[in-house]
């Protein structure tokens, strides 16, 4: 028998209503953040790290959907809560506009730091919704899940790989 029940009445298990409103609350991350990936794009100053981020919108907006096809799956409407570790999130990167030169390597260097702790709280978040997910008995849930947590991790390593290759190079020799 699943530990998570998906029914139509109000008096559901107290696990099945945290796993809803963490998919609510991941759904308006998402959300957010595909409002704040065409600022970081224009913000950088390297074209492949700008090109990561016009990239990752296109993938953000299908993680969207993919998380509106999980609420039908558990025969409810998509909703969102207010994601208030994203909007943190999405602060930073704004003040890492805000407090770098614009055209600098500096300045991306801190919106690859930014975007990673995005990616890293996302990964948080699906890792935990997979694991819940796995509990129940509707397995394509756990998988879509798992599609999106492969999602974030390529994205935080293809983050990694842009600032090592040459990006903090670049800091380093303009910096000092």
């Amino acid at each position: 028998m699943s530990i998570l029940s998906f029914n139509s009445d109000s008096d559901q298990p107290a696990l099945t209503k945290f796993f809803v409103d963490e998919l609510s609350d991941v759904l308006n991350a998402e959300k957010q953040l595909t409002k704040a990936l065409p600022q970081l794009e224009m913000a950088a100053t390297s074209p492949d790290l700008a090109k990561a981020f016009a990239e990752h919108l296109k993938v953000t907006q299908n993680q969207i959907a993919r998380l509106e096809r999980v609420f039908k799956i558990i025969g409810m409407s998509p909703k969102d809560k207010k994601c208030k570790g994203m909007e943190g999130l999405i602060a930073e990167g704004q003040a890492v506009i805000k407090d770098t030169e614009d055209g600098s390597a500096t300045r991306d260097v801190g919106l690859i730091v930014a975007a990673q702790k995005v990616e890293h709280y996302e990964i948080a978040a699906y890792g935990s919704l997979r694991q819940l997910a796995k509990m129940t008995e509707k397995a394509e849930i756990a998988q879509l899940l798992e599609e999106t947590l492969q999602e974030e991790k390529e994205t935080d390593m293809l983050l990694s790989n842009l600032a090592e290759s040459f990006i903090n190079e670049d800091a380093k020799q303009v910096d000092g």
